[in-house]
């Protein structure tokens, strides 16, 4: 059995003395600087994640969600925005929810799973096209940097060989920041996320952070939580030694056939 290896943990960070707790709810907590290694460690750490701004989904806007009043705030800027929203959306490990439908694919398409044998390549296919892109060439630089130093970690499911879908995000401690998913088979990004929350609870994970609720992060079981009771429990769990097992396994063990 493989296991991700845990990252040398950091001093002190500038990112600690921020008063978080007192912040924007919906707005940027900090502008400027660049996803350095440094920066992003830290912001992770204390729960601040950067997010650069793309036009405005007139979509969303009208979803009359917190999703949306964040939005509302977006404009693109040449400074890097960075953010800790309040209340936060979060699964706890353990819970990340399967429906029947998901269950019957999971049992059936014989598909498997490891973690970070394609880093680079789910993070390039998270990358949403057209104008609406998130994850900058900056940004991935900064991943990519995350990955090779222990904290940045990929959830890839394959058809055979060929990669059908996956999810990426940094493991800080006992909780898992997911930043991105993607899919080109039906419910691959649903499987990844799945597979995860079983190797993340196996190793003794507490909370995946999915940042920002919206309809189908709830179908999948994820809750709001004020920020100061995430920010509370990150500070907890932040130093726990926690590794995933990297290993191919089968989906089908996410879904023993004892369940309905």
């Amino acid at each position: 059995m493989s296991l991700t290896e845990r990252p040398s943990l950091p001093g002190p960070s500038w990112w600690d003395t921020l008063p978080l707790v007192a912040g924007p709810a919906d707005g940027p907590v900090v502008v400027g600087g660049s996803p350095t290694p440094s920066a992003l460690i830290g912001a992770y750490r204390a729960g601040v994640f950067p997010w650069p701004l793309p036009p405005l989904d007139e979509n969303l806007l009208a979803a009359g969600s917190q999703l949306a009043q964040v939005l509302r705030r977006r404009r693109r800027a040449p400074e890097l925005p960075w953010w800790c929203p309040d209340p936060r959306a979060v699964i706890p490990a353990g819970a990340v929810r399967a429906s029947r439908s998901l269950r019957r694919r999971v049992r059936s398409c014989g598909w498997t799973t490891t973690i970070d044998a394609r880093f680079a390549e789910v993070v390039t296919r998270c990358r949403r096209t057209g104008t609406d892109v998130w994850i900058t060439d900056e940004l991935r630089a900064g991943y990519a940097r995350l990955h090779a130093l222990g904290w940045a970690h990929s959830v890839e499911v394959w058809d055979g060989d060929e990669l059908a879908g996956g999810v990426f995000g940094v493991l800080v401690g006992g909780v898992f920041v997911g930043e991105s998913m993607f899919h080109d088979h039906a419910d691959a990004s649903k499987i990844a996320l799945l597979d995860l929350d079983a190797r993340f609870t196996a190793a003794g994970g507490r909370l995946h952070d999915v940042q920002l609720a919206t309809d189908h992060l709830r179908t999948l079981g994820a809750i709001e939580i004020p920020r100061a009771d995430y920010l509370a429990v990150l500070r907890a769990v932040r130093d726990d030694d926690v590794r995933l097992v990297t290993d191919r396994l089968p989906v089908a063990r996410l879904a023993p056939a004892t369940q309905p």
